[in-house]
């Protein structure tokens, strides 16, 4: 079966210090897929909207909205992609906080503001002075976006750049102390992958049960190829504090290559056959 597969390459603006790493993983993925067989064009996310696909198959890495909205009208023209336009909007962090809180995922306590009404807020939800405020939208863009803040001020501030840069939705969310994981997987599948981000502690703690966690957090994102952080307490307990849509897999990107490819093969020779009469 001749297959003719279309790969997005993640817009540079999303992939704050991973831009070759995010790279690299697409290309080494398109080249697993051309040696068995498949014919891949690489595309760039800023090219989407303007784009006609001619390919039924596409695996994506683009992140912004204006791309995945465009792919997400191409399902009704009968296209296949991976990840599913709607579940990377789903990842968008205001979106994501709502989705995970709603399905009981252990994940901090997390309040979703508007950034015009920053002047308003009161910083006293979570019994502390310490939290972290996060951009909305997209995961990061700045290492300001993602940032641990202290004074009342430091935290006006942060908003107040945000409304700058127009950023309209803001996460402000509550400090989980422990050590930092970071994971990286495929749904129900059987790559998984983990390593201490800040590993002080180094506290035992339940790794089927991580990976149980991280695969219902992408089962309510609606996601395949994913990955994300966890903080592991003291005592043990595992609390999610990001997932996000395909990340670059740096660590084991070779190995995450090859099983990507597969899982994109496998599924396109299916999609395509059932829909070939």
């Amino acid at each position: 079966m001749e297959l003719k597969i279309a790969g997005i390459r993640r817009q540079c603006s999303y992939s704050p210090n991973h831009i070759e790493n995010d790279t690299l993983l697409l290309l080494k993925t398109a080249e697993e897929l051309t040696s068995m067989g498949v014919d891949v064009t690489i595309y760039n996310e800023e090219d989407v909207p303007n784009t006609k696909f001619q390919e039924i198959i596409i695996f994506s890495m683009a992140q912004g909205v204006k791309a995945n909205e465009k792919l997400d009208t191409m399902i009704g023209e009968g296209k296949m992609i991976i990840n599913l336009p709607r579940s990377v909007l789903n990842c968008h962090r205001a979106n994501m906080v709502k989705i995970l809180l709603e399905k009981g995922i252990p994940f901090p306590q997390s309040y979703i503001v508007d950034v015009l009404g920053s002047d308003n807020i009161h910083f006293d939800q979570f019994g502390s002075s310490k939290m972290w405020i996060k951009r909305g939208d997209v995961h990061a863009e700045h290492r300001e976006d993602v940032t641990l803040c202290f004074s009342e001020e430091e935290k006006k501030s942060i908003l107040k750049e945000f409304g700058r840069r127009g950023i309209n939705k803001a996460v402000l969310q509550e400090h989980v102390e422990g050590d930092v994981v970071k994971f990286y997987s495929i749904n129900h599948y059987q790559l998984f992958h983990w390593y201490y981000l800040n590993g002080m502690n180094h506290t035992k703690f339940d790794q089927v049960q991580l990976k149980r966690l991280a695969d219902l957090s992408a089962d309510a994102l609606g996601l395949e190829i994913y990955g994300g952080d966890a903080v592991i307490s003291t005592d043990g307990e595992i609390t999610l504090i990001d997932v996000n849509d395909w990340p670059s897999f740096a660590p084991i990107r070779d190995e995450a290559s090859k099983h990507i490819a597969k899982l994109i093969y496998h599924k396109a020779v299916d999609y395509v056959g059932k829909n070939s009469n």
